[in-house]
């Protein structure tokens, strides 16, 4: 491959009708390789630290906030508002853009303008170590573009030639079990009262999520069919649930909070394709779902959660709490009535 330079990269880029996702899957290359080949060409290698980079696009106004996974792609339309910095995680809190981000994944950002035959497209690209996609903002019609100019210029960093070195991909992990530690982790996981406490615990008995769900099993962690997906996003449309969706990757997680209102299958893609909200679900890499209950202070908190065939997260469901909108006894019922799994 090592006729891929940035010349002949661009020149793909041009020739292809397929995403820059899966243009660097063809490839075998870094996604972020390919954004790199255009710097001096539309693009600006800029500072990746939450501390600058979050306040200058809240004050782009209204954006496209984009987050991704190998198996799932959530689009949500409004304003980074009520940023909250940390040295190990940060947050923006607002009713449409969610997020929760993760400073150490932020490794390489770029600001990206492509001409195209409507006009110019701009946006924000952040990607980890290994240049694999983190977030995008992408602006829309009604963005500031004054700010736009100001995010360009003070973020920029001083070398935008010198391309990078990225790192290699770290192997899934896979369903970290420790069987010996079954009756401890179901002990404390009864005496929870915050899902957070969660992550503490499995990290403690050297567990992950889905280790930690295959261990401890029924009422806890019970396993459902692989069509309960399916059946999850047609029933919460079908009932109005208000649910929070949260979709991401090591460095950053968005949700969507409220309901589905339009439910767009296409082949293997289970799509939401909402006004301001829009889901993209790859239901084929879909390898286990588990109907997970953790006690909180505030009552049970049930979740639907996916997981690849390399025992990633693809996802996670939750009934919104009553307090926000949501109906607790009609999110139990719904999922309870999801087809189970054939070990279940």
């Amino acid at each position: 491959m090592n006729d891929l330079t940035p010349a002949r990269l661009r020149e793909l880029k041009r020739e292809t009708k397929s995403r820059p996702y899966d243009l660097a899957q063809e490839l075998g290359l870094p996604e972020a390789a390919l954004v790199e080949a255009d710097l001096g060409f539309g693009v600006i290698r800029i500072d990746p630290a939450l501390s600058r980079l979050i306040p200058a696009v809240q004050r782009l106004g209204e954006v496209m906030a984009l987050t991704r996974n190998r198996s799932c792609v959530i689009e949500k339309i409004g304003t980074y508002n009520d940023f909250h910095d940390g040295d190990h995680a940060a947050m923006t809190v607002d009713p449409e853009i969610d997020m929760r981000m993760f400073p150490r994944h932020w490794v390489h950002a770029y600001v990206v303008e492509t001409v195209i035959a409507e006009g110019t497209r701009r946006s924000v690209q952040v990607f980890d170590a290994a240049g694999d996609a983190i977030h995008k903002v992408h602006l829309r019609d009604t963005s500031d573009q004054a700010a736009w100019e100001a995010l360009k210029r003070e973020l920029a960093l001083p070398d935008q030639t010198t391309l990078s070195e990225f790192a290699g991909r770290a192997a899934p992990e896979g369903a970290r079990i420790a069987e010996d530690k079954a009756e401890t982790l179901r002990s404390e996981w009864v005496r929870m009262t915050d899902t957070h406490q969660f992550n503490t615990l499995t990290r403690r008995l050297k567990m992950n999520r889905l280790g930690a769900y295959r261990v401890a099993g029924a009422p806890l962690a019970r396993q459902l069919a692989i069509d309960a997906v399916p059946t999850l996003l047609e029933r919460v449309q079908a009932e109005g649930q208000q649910v929070m969706f949260f979709v991401g990757n090591a460095g950053c997680i968005e949700i969507h909070s409220g309901p589905f209102q339009n439910l767009k299958p296409m082949g293997p893609w289970l799509n939401v394709m909402d006004a301001r909200f829009n889901l993209h679900l790859r239901g084929d890499h879909v390898a286990e779902v588990w109907l997970v209950d953790k006690p909180t202070k505030r009552g049970p908190a049930i979740s639907v959660e996916a997981f690849d065939e390399n025992g990633d997260l693809i996802f996670q469901c939750f009934g919104m709490r009553p307090e926000k909108g949501g109906d607790a006894e009609g999110w139990k019922r719904l999922v309870e009535a999801l087809p189970a799994g054939d070990d279940a």
